[in-house]
């Protein structure tokens, strides 16, 4: 009988081992920038677990910090923070343990240690990466003065409804994974303060510029179009904050 119990932990001990193996090496198979991206960028600056953009221009003393989606690497999000710095905001995409950003929630607080000089901070994030930064955004209100959420939504947990944090949730029309019914479906999850875009023929992947992804649809517009589409929504939206 000892015996039995000792090789059933046994077991369920190499099942446990190998799961975390699977598990990892899922979270290793990234979704990284397209060549598209990389020329239209040109060269991405690093620091650390950071990719980052200065203004090129007038800086508004505001910063940014855009959290990826699952998986995603953050270079992927190049051309959208290039265009926000080029309008005078400072940017910060952070790059997760395992490329989940739900294994590091408080992962802002880096960015804006290592930027006292910065007087205004919004945080946002791409779909699971959006979840996460809402998620800081609801423990951090004396720091965090609003969100963005691309093809995103708070979790339950985290519900803004009755605080005025102003919100900006930009959604795509042909979404096949953060659809317009999830975000109906969390709308009362939203603060008095918010303001929905609905992006015509833009789909998930194209929030940011790492190619297809499993379980989309077929965007109607190109990736730069979409792309350029949210940075003109959120840049107007930081105006009037």
């Amino acid at each position: 009988m000892k015996r039995l119990i000792k090789k059933a932990f046994l077991v369920i001990a190499v099942l446990f081992v190998c799961a975390l193996i699977g598990f990892f090496v899922w979270t290793q198979q990234t979704y990284e920038p397209t060549k598209e991206l990389l020329r239209s960028v040109g060269d991405i600056e690093r620091e650390d677990d950071w990719v980052t953009f200065q203004p090129s221009g007038t800086n508004k003393e505001v910063g940014i910090v855009l959290y990826p989606g699952a998986k995603v690497e953050p270079e992927a999000y190049g051309y959208l923070g290039k265009s926000l710095s080029e309008s005078g905001y400072t940017v910060g995409i952070p790059k997760f343990n395992l490329n989940l950003a739900m294994l590091e929630t408080n992962k802002a607080e880096e960015w804006i240690k290592q930027n006292p000089s910065i007087k205004k901070w919004f945080i946002g994030g791409h779909s699971l990466g959006g979840v996460s930064a809402a998620s800081f955004a609801n423990e951090n209100p004396d720091v965090i003065n609003g969100v963005i959420l691309l093809a995103s939504y708070p979790a339950s947990g985290d519900d803004f409804s009755n605080k005025d944090t102003p919100i900006l949730s930009i959604y795509a029309e042909k979404d096949g994974l953060t659809t317009r019914d999830k975000i109906e479906e969390t709308k009362s999850l939203l603060s008095r303060e918010t303001v929905l875009f609905e992006i015509k023929g833009g789909n998930h992947a194209q929030f940011g510029m790492y190619g297809e992804q499993k379980g989309d649809n077929q965007a109607d517009i190109s990736a730069k179009s979409q792309q350029d589409i949210v940075s003109e929504e959120i840049i107007k939206w930081l105006d009037n904050q």
